[in-house]
Formats: C-alpha cells, sequence, structure tokens
C-alpha cells in the first residue's frame, strides 16, 4: 500500500479558528452508554501508548478524535442537569469532540452556538445516521437526509452558529434503505454548508447493524467531495483500517463497534497507520488489570453505585472468546462494587492466551435487516423544510 494513503494527516479547517491537525487519523465514533469519559480516556491512553517519544512532542497534532457520546441539543440549551453531566471532558481531552443530535435549525445554531461562546467544545459532529425506531419514526437520526433541504438548513445552522470557531462535521449512512439513498446530495449539500469532513457508515438505515457495510459508496464520496471523506463500518481489526483506506482512498477511519472489550485496538491503528506490523494479542492476564482500570475509571467519574453497573455491559465484550464458565460469568453481570470485580477477576483463569479465532468477528449489536420505522407521508416529499414534531428525543445518549 502507497505510504501516503496511511501516513497522512486528517485537517479540520475552521475559518476563524485554529486548525486541528489529527494523526492519526482515527476516531472514536460516538456511541450511547458507551463513549463516556471514562472509556475515551482508556482508548486514547492506548492510542497514545503507541505513539514514539520523539512524536509525542507534537502539541499541535490531536492524536486521534474521541467524540462523546450523541447529546440532543434541546436538551443541552435547556441546560438538561444529565446532559450537561454528559459533556464532560477530562483536562487531557483534545481536541474535545462533541456529538450533536437536531431537528431543528434553530435549536441546533443554539446549542452550537452555545458550545463554542462557553467553551464546551473544540469540534462539533452531527448525527445523521442513528437507525434506531424511536429517532427514525420521527423523522430523526438516518432518516432525516431524506429532507434535503431541512438537512442543509441544520448543517448551515450548525456551522454558523459555530462562527468559524470549531470544525462542524458531519456522520451519517448511506440512506433509508437500497431505494433511498441519500449520502451522495448529502453529502454535497454538507460541504456546501461548511462541514470540515463527512464521515459514511456504510449501512443504509434499514440494515442497521446486520450484514456487510458497503465500502464502494465511501470512495464515491472521496471522489465527488472537496473536503475529507471519512470511512465506517466493520473495522473489526487495524488492518481493516488499512484496507478501508486502500480501497476507498478516505481519509481517516471512524471506529465503533470495533473497539468494545478491546480499547487496545487504538495500539493496534496507531502502529497500523506508521507502518509498523505491531498488533496486541494480550492474554487474559494482561486484560484483567484493563477491565479493572475501566471500571475504576467509571466509577470516579460516576460514583460505585451507578459506575459498576454500568461496566457490566462490557464484560462480555472483554471476555469474549475467552473459557470463562457460566456461573462466573453471571457474578460479573452483578457486580455493584469495585470490590465484587476484584474478587470475580480473581477468580478467572489467567493463563489464557488471546482467542485468534474471534479476530474479525462482529462485537457488540448485529440486528437484523428490518424495514424503517418511518412518519407517516415521510417520502413523500424531499423539499419540505418543516421540523418534525416531536423528532428530539428526550434524552440525551442515545
Amino acid at each position: 500500500m502507497p505510504s501516503a494513503l496511511i501516513t497522512a494527516p486528517l485537517e479540520l479547517a475552521a475559518p476563524a479558528g485554529p486548525r486541528i491537525v489529527v494523526d492519526p487519523p482515527v476516531v472514536l465514533a460516538p456511541m450511547a452508554g458507551i463513549t463516556n469519559i471514562a472509556f475515551r480516556r482508556l482508548c486514547r491512553e492506548f492510542l497514545e501508548s503507541a505513539i514514539p517519544p520523539e512524536a509525542q512532542v507534537r502539541a499541535d497534532v490531536a492524536r486521534g478524535l474521541f467524540v462523546s457520546e450523541m447529546i440532543t441539543t434541546r436538551a443541552l440549551v435547556e441546560r438538561d442537569a444529565k446532559t450537561l453531566r454528559l459533556i464532560a471532558f477530562g483536562p487531557e481531552e483534545s481536541p474535545r469532540s462533541l456529538q450533536l443530535y437536531g431537528v431543528d435549525p434553530a435549536i441546533v445554531g443554539r446549542a452550537a452556538a452555545m458550545a463554542v461562546e462557553e467553551n464546551l467544545a473544540d469540534h462539533i459532529d452531527l448525527n445523521f445516521g442513528c437507525p434506531v425506531a424511536k429517532v427514525t419514526r420521527k423523522g430523526g437520526g438516518a432518516a432525516l437526509p431524506w429532507r434535503i433541504e431541512l438537512f442543509a438548513d441544520i448543517v448551515a445552522a450548525a456551522v454558523r452558529g459555530a462562527g468559524g470557531q470549531a470544525p462542524v462535521t458531519v456522520k451519517m449512512r448511506m440512506g433509508i434503505d437500497e431505494d433511498h439513498l441519500t449520502f451522495r446530495e448529502a453529502a454535497l449539500r454538507a460541504q456546501d454548508a461548511g462541514a470540515a469532513y463527512v464521515a459514511l457508515h456504510g449501512r443504509t438505515a434499514a440494515q442497521h447493524y446486520s450484514g456487510s457495510a458497503h465500502w464502494e459508496p465511501i470512495a464515491e464520496l472521496v471522489e465527488l467531495l472537496d473536503i475529507p471523506v471519512l470511512g465506517n463500518g466493520d473495522i473489526w481489526e487495524a488492518d481493516d483500517a488499512l484496507r478501508m483506506v486502500e480501497q476507498t482512498g478516505c481519509a481517516g477511519v471512524v471506529v465503533g463497534r470495533g473497539c468494545l472489550g478491546r480499547p487496545w485496538l487504538f495500539a493496534d491503528l496507531a502502529a497500523a497507520f506508521a507502518g509498523r506490523p505491531d498488533r496486541l494479542m494480550p492474554t487474559l492476564a494482561t486484560i484483567a488489570p484493563i477491565m479493572r482500570r475501566h471500571a475504576q475509571l467509571l466509577a470516579e467519574w460516576m460514583g460505585e453505585d451507578r459506575g459498576l453497573p454500568d461496566f457490566r455491559k462490557h464484560v462480555a465484550w472483554y471476555l469474549k472468546g475467552f473459557s470463562v464458565g457460566a456461573s462466573l460469568r453471571n457474578r460479573f453481570a452483578s457486580v455493584s462494587s469495585l470490590q465484587d470485580l476484584d474478587d470475580c477477576i480473581g477468580m478467572l483463569d489467567r493463563d489464557q492466551e488471546f482467542p485468534r479465532q474471534i479476530l474479525g468477528q462482529p462485537r457488540g449489536r448485529t440486528t437484523a435487516m428490518k424495514s424503517v420505522a418511518l412518519p407517516e407521508g415521510w417520502l413523500a416529499s424531499r423539499g419540505e423544510r418543516s421540523v418534525p414534531v416531536g423528532a428530539e428525543v428526550e434524552n440525551s445518549g442515545g
């Protein structure tokens, strides 16, 4: 593979703000209930651990982008307490990447302005990719780009709200289904509105998380746009990221489910984008303290009473492929304190090597393909600019 495809950093331009240079060009995808301050820190630490010491002195370079959970714009401008807690960033996080979800251009614009004026974030990402029924049935998420004028109004409002101080980017899917693809026109309109990059998940909303991602549309956008295009979908291993760059020419990759229970994937990605062959294959003895640190970070942020129950969903991902009995897995699934977790970890057979048979396998949700829930008459008109009634989801993060 030509080294230029691997090593070129990603540049995000904001007309009146500082230039953000991202190297390696790797983005942690926003995932509801996952990409909180604890998980972002863990992933960032692994990526930075794989950067050679002589390269770490470059303070002007961001080592990846680690995006927050999805934040609803209405909740943000109304200063909902839960939302304000979710947008917290650690002192080590730079740049601070905030993903916003909204359906009303006026509210989205106010949220973007608030993020900049109150110094809440350095980069704003807009969510047009969520396939969840509670979102799409009201015209939001992956359904919204079908109403192309409303979509363009929202992106433009965010860019205006940011006032040139922070780059605004767009994450989206290919469309509602194969008969209602939107990615080409939406990408062009996002570029015209001032988006700094477009990230494309190579699935339709109807696919949810089923089947295989289509990378060809990512390559189409690379040829179509003047701004950077990032690819998302089926990056389970670092070498998948290299294949995506080679096959599509994309300027960077967005990694979601592939890092669930494997925050060290970001160390592999840093090595891969630097042209190095080293990949981490941690034994269970190495993974156990990573699990402990993840839980500790959650406990520090949320308190043990909330942090340990939140950690439970990560256990199956960390232990995937390892020989762990059902009774012990059940105990892990009910931990409520760090001591509970320590007791469970102490019962693991830590002499197990990394289960290579799971490499390249999907992680997290693998829902079946299904029809997309849409508002009545949604497909009848693409030019409608009216804001869908009730399309704001109630809570941030999902």
